[in-house]
Formats: structure tokens, C-alpha cells, sequence
């Protein structure tokens, strides 16, 4: 089994920093440039900047917790790196690209790994009209927000509010909202991963709502998009005891 050349990266955290100490005294490393896969020591955080770090290159990574949640992890062992990365499983990834038009017109273009969400900036509720595939679905949510979620992202910030979690391969988004006012008893649906949607902001400048695509963030916006750029592939890497298939199927049992 050819064992794959791995460059390190860590966050800035002792435990990190520690656990990236140790592996650079023990392993050859290379230049993640030259590198067959990053190995990244954290946590979730770490690893979507690693992912879109990762983009141009297409490098796989192969995620070790030295964080705190570390769902798309691996588990920190020091002993035989190069071998658990040559029979690592590959998940691949596409992410979402967010396309937002602000109230004066600016134009941003982001990809997000996780989710894309809306968030109310003011006291007052936000009121959005939400269009699927070039058709009006929803004239108007009173929220504080809605989201549209990938399978990978869908045990984060979407579970938190409630939104379903997605195996892993299923090509669905969940499009969530975010404490729903009206209608109160909505929520959310199921979208194909061909979709797109669109979020027109009604009375942005009274209600103003900030779009957000991982990590970046784009304030008073009147119109956003959403589709997922099947252009766009992310490769993570996982042990074959605990692939991220596995793992989103032990969330959904959770207490």
C-alpha cells in the first residue's frame, strides 16, 4: 500500500500546537503545495478553512480533533499516520455558492461547506419571499432567519434549529428557518440538490437581514441566491470505523 507524502496544519490552540509539534518531530513532512493530503489538527472550525484553503488544488484532507466538537474529524492517535491516511475513505463534497446583492448594489460571490443562513440585524423581524427554481413558494416568512443547508452541514448550525440531518450522498438541501413567526407552523422542506433558490428581502432597509456562506458575511442584503456548484469538489478523508456516514447516522440518535 503506497503510504501518500502529508503536510501538516493546526490551529492556534496548546492542544493543537502541541499535537503538531509532536507528529513534525516523528513524520517527514512536505509543503501542502506539494503535498498528497493536508493534515489538519483541530477542529470543525480548522477544518472548513482547510477545505477552502483546499479548493484550487483539490488536495484531500484528513481532519484530527484536537478541538472541541470535531464532527468531521478523525480521531488524534500519534501512532502509524501514514498508513491510516493511505486506507482513509474519500467523501467528496460540493458546496453551495451564494451569489448577494446588497441594498446599494454591491454583488459578492461565496462558496459555504455547511450552510448559507440569513439572520434578522435589528429587533424586527425579517420578512423574506422565497422563490424555488424561478417560482414563488413562499410569499412572505417572518422570521429571524432561514438557511439552506448541505447533507455535511446539516448537523451543525441547521440541527441546532431544528432542521433534519441528511445522510450523507442524498441529493437533498434542507432549507430551514429560523425562529418562524409566520407561518408559525412551518418548518422547512426538503429540496432537491438541483435546486435553487432565491431570497428576495422585503423592506430591507427597515428590516435589514446580513447573508452568510461559512465565512463570509455580507450585510444589508436585498437579494440572494443559492445553488449548489457541482463545478466545485472537496475531498475529506476519514477512517473506515468512523466514516461520516456512520457518524451522521449516530446523530440522529442522540439523546
Amino acid at each position: 500500500m503506497n503510504q501518500p507524502t502529508f503536510a501538516l496544519v493546526a490551529s492556534d490552540t496548546e492542544e493543537a500546537q502541541t499535537a503538531l509539534k509532536r507528529l513534525e518531530a516523528r513524520y517527514a513532512t512536505v509543503a501542502p503545495e506539494q503535498a498528497d493530503v493536508i493534515v489538519a489538527l483541530g477542529g470543525d472550525g480548522l477544518m472548513l478553512e482547510t477545505l477552502h484553503a483546499s479548493i484550487p488544488r483539490g488536495t484531500p484532507i484528513y481532519g484530527v480533533n484536537r478541538g472541541t466538537v470535531g464532527f468531521l474529524m478523525n480521531s488524534f492517535d500519534e501512532e502509524n499516520l501514514p498508513e491510516r491516511l493511505a486506507r482513509a475513505e474519500r467523501v467528496t463534497l460540493h458546496p453551495l455558492r451564494m451569489a448577494a446583492w446588497s441594498v446599494d448594489g454591491t454583488h459578492t460571490d461565496a462558496l459555504a461547506i455547511n450552510e448559507v443562513s440569513l439572520l434578522r440585524l435589528r429587533r424586527q423581524a425579517a420578512h423574506i419571499r422565497i422563490a424555488i427554481d424561478g417560482e414563488v413558494r413562499m410569499e412572505q416568512l417572518v422570521c429571524d432567519g432561514v438557511m439552506v443547508a448541505t447533507p455535511a452541514g446539516s448537523t451543525a448550525y441547521n440541527v441546532s434549529a431544528y432542521g433534519p440531518i441528511l445522510p450523507m450522498g442524498a441529493p437533498l438541501l434542507a432549507l430551514t428557518p429560523i425562529s418562524a413567526f409566520r407561518p408559525r407552523r412551518w418548518r422547512g422542506a426538503l429540496l432537491p440538490n438541483t435546486a435553487r433558490v432565491a431570497f428576495e428581502i422585503l423592506d430591507p432597509e427597515k428590516r435589514p437581514v446580513s447573508a452568510t456562506a461559512d465565512f463570509t458575511e455580507v450585510r444589508d442584503v436585498a437579494r440572494i441566491e443559492v445553488h449548489e456548484d457541482t463545478g466545485v469538489s472537496l475531498h475529506l478523508l476519514f477512517d473506515p470505523e468512523h466514516n461520516l456516514q456512520k457518524r451522521i447516522i449516530r446523530e440522529q440518535f442522540l439523546p
